[in-house]
């Protein structure tokens, strides 16, 4: 691997890396930027998507051969300085690792549903618009063998840099899909054999006491408001036991013990 240095941050050859905050907010035409050494380290290994360059601060290049062998030859790996760096990426860049992924074709909700194992947990996101949030839950399902995680149209993209970043890489390791309509959604898990559990603090039933020996759905809402009323009405509700005087925590750490505690139970 033969690394090429950019002098100027107006190279064309790296103009998909510029200006990143301002292209988080208006896409990337079906691009995502993926930062730091971790988070690179999961996109080579994994496979599932493609890449595209390699953007590296000069100093940070020697502690990433093993990771940047795994790349084709064809794929181009840039080097920078870190004054270089800030301007191509408008702000700095104290990691100083990026590289560009294309999203290729997501798969929608029942593709992906057909494709899981008889005993799949999965997690289901409805309104969760938080980067932070949706980062931390793609960690939390990697971290507890999470086999999937669909997400409703107005959840937040998993594959937005900072979603990407929080979740450490498990963004682009865990399968996920959307879908535009929880009750059609529902029917399909219906159909499909999954117990729906929705966690909420008014859920009838503690976590601990819930008994789910097949294929799994968790649904996790937004905070706050929580999961639609349509929803709690619709499928079995849970809890987590709190101390009194206090019902409610964020939902990343809420779908931490949840996803523990059922993946426990059905794996």
């Amino acid at each position: 691997m033969t690394a090429i240095h950019i002098d100027d941050p107006c190279d064309a050859r790296i103009l998909a890396y510029t200006n990143i905050r301002e292209r988080d907010l208006v896409g990337r035409q079906g691009r995502f930027i993926a930062e730091g050494k971790v988070v690179l380290d999961v996109l080579t290994a994994t496979g599932r998507f493609e890449i595209e360059s390699v953007l590296v601060l000069e100093n940070r290049l020697a502690g990433l051969h093993s990771i940047l062998a795994r790349l084709p030859p064809e794929i181009p790996v840039y080097t920078a300085s870190s004054a270089v760096l800030d301007q191509i990426a408008g702000f700095h860049m104290h990691r100083g690792i990026l590289a560009i992924g294309h999203r290729g074709q997501i798969a929608d909700a029942p593709s992906l549903l057909d494709s899981l194992p008889d005993k799949a947990l999965i997690a289901v996101l409805v309104g969760i618009s938080n980067h932070d949030n949706v980062g931390s839950i793609f960690r939390n399902a990697a971290a507890f063998g999470v086999d999937a995680i669909l997400l409703d149209q107005t959840s937040c993209d998993p594959l937005y840099r900072k979603a990407i970043r929080v979740s450490v890489g498990a963004a682009l390791k865990v399968p996920f899909a959307s879908f535009s309509d929880t009750r059609v959604l529902a029917d399909q898990l219906d159909a499909k054999g999954f117990s729906q559990f929705a966690l909420s603090p008014r859920g009838k039933r503690d976590i601990r006491n819930m008994n789910c020996k097949g294929p799994l759905a968790l649904y996790l809402g937004t905070e706050g408001q929580g999961l639609p009323e349509a929803i709690l009405a619709r499928i079995q509700t849970a809890r987590i036991a709190m101390a009194p005087g206090f019902d409610s925590l964020n939902v990343a750490a809420a779908s931490a013990i949840a996803l523990h505690q059922f993946a426990s139970n059905i794996k």
